[in-house]
């Protein structure tokens, strides 16, 4: 199974969305707090090619997008897919 990275920020209904998903499915996941960490945030925005919302998912090193991207996956029936690959 692929490292899941996922970059939050603090009382964000999306980042809570997106963590709720992945736990609910057991997937283990490295949460990076970059709401108030302006060098996490630059990290994040360089990772993902420039997007500054949040949150930011990471499937290894590919780059899924955020909350509404990753459930749009699920709907789809490709997110398992991809966290068993």
């Amino acid at each position: 199974m692929p490292k899941v990275t996922i970059y939050t920020r603090a009382f964000c209904p999306y980042c809570s969305r997106a963590v709720s998903l992945l736990k609910e499915k057991k997937v283990a996941m490295k949460e990076i707090d970059a709401g108030m960490d302006a060098a996490k945030k630059a990290e994040m925005v360089e990772r993902s090619g420039g997007a500054r919302t949040f949150p930011q998912i990471f499937i290894g090193d590919k780059h899924i997008g955020g909350c509404d991207d990753m459930m749009a996956l699920e709907r789809a029936g490709k997110l398992d897919a991809m966290l068993a690959a």
